[in-house]
């Protein structure tokens, strides 16, 4: 996979995840960032455990589902060990 293919998977998958999992997104970057790890997640669970072989192979429907799945999974794992900040308890 190229590097544009990729970026433009991980956007689509970023958003996806942060769209179901959280609300709302992580801004255009943080969508970027969270799609590409979550591509290589899902990539390596795929391929690891259910022996799904490519992983995200390029710009399709099985690369966009297997990244927003790792990217989902990433924000649930990442959530459960940083916990959820609220700014309005820190008040002064």
């Amino acid at each position: 996979m190229n590097i544009l293919s990729g970026v433009v998977v991980g956007l689509i998958a970023g958003f996806l995840a942060g769209q179901v999992v959280r609300g709302g997104g992580y801004g255009l970057i943080g969508d970027i960032i969270v799609g590409i790890l979550g591509g290589w997640v899902g990539g390596w669970i795929g391929s690891r455990f259910l022996n799904i072989d490519g992983g995200v192979s390029g710009i399709n429907l099985e690369s966009i589902l297997i990244a927003f799945a790792g990217a989902v999974l990433l924000i649930l794992v990442l959530r459960m060990i940083g916990g959820r900040r609220n700014v309005r308890d820190n008040r002064v």
